[in-house]
């Protein structure tokens, strides 16, 4: 009796919070309920119909086990577009993004230090330690952020000597990656530590210490879990 207690309360948070999740994006995506339905009905009348054609009625729980499926990655996609489309332009908007990542629920392959670089003009520049190495992540304008990155390399680099150092601008310009292709392009770096070299370079980068101020808050925050949330019950379900 007292071990389901949790797991009941568990499950109600957690559909909960998808109902949440749910409300934010239909409030910035009016083709959500569509394509969801669309996600959902499609499959599962083919599955019916070829089951029909075919006799093989054991199709249909197959059909309804795809529609579920798809309708997931629909509304995580969804999720993923609209909170993309919420935090775009907002201070720290890039590390929210990231720290988001699948796969990264206890940090073992991607670290984050937020705001290590900060200029009176809101440009930030966080650091992230992962399996490509140190990658210094910059937002704000070209000619500032750059500057910021370069102080915070050089500051790297007197503690560590032989771990790649990567400088990422997040932007819609030349030259900048885009955030809603921000993971991906992470993802895709030539990977040159392991996991466990990724909490021992942290770790000796802790010391460099340094003023950081704080992020401004506004609607990033709150956007910023709704995808993370999101994204975790969407991991979960599959």
């Amino acid at each position: 009796m007292t071990s389901a207690t949790p797991e009941k309360v568990g499950f109600r948070q957690r559909v909960r919070q998808i109902f949440q999740v749910f409300k934010f994006v239909r409030g910035h995506d009016r083709l959500i309920v569509p394509l969801m339905l669309a996600a959902f009905l499609v499959p599962l009348l083919v599955g019916i119909g070829v089951a029909w054609l075919t006799g093989l009625w054991v199709i249909v729980p197959l059909a309804v086990l795809i529609a579920v499926l798809a309708t997931l990655i629909v509304f995580s996609r969804r999720v993923q577009k609209a909170t993309y489309a919420q935090v775009e332009g907002q201070p720290g908007a890039a590390l929210a993004v990231l720290e988001s990542m699948p796969g990264n629920r206890n940090q073992r392959n991607w670290k984050f230090t937020p705001a290590v670089q900060v200029s009176q003009q809101q440009d930030v520049v966080h650091r992230v330690v992962g399996r490509p190495g140190v990658i210094l992540l910059g937002e704000g304008a070209s000619h500032r952020v750059k500057q910021l990155v370069s102080t915070e390399r050089k500051r790297v680099s007197r503690v560590l000597t032989d771990v790649p150092i990567h400088d990422v601008l997040v932007g819609e310009d030349e030259g900048k990656v885009s955030i809603r292709k921000l993971q991906s392009h992470l993802q895709k770096m030539p990977k040159s530590l392991t996991p466990g070299q990724v909490g021992q370079i942290a770790q000796r980068l802790q010391g460099l210490g340094g003023a950081r101020p704080p992020i401004p808050k506004g609607p990033m925050p709150k956007s910023a879990r709704a995808m993370k949330g999101a994204k975790q019950q969407m991991y979960r379900g599959r």
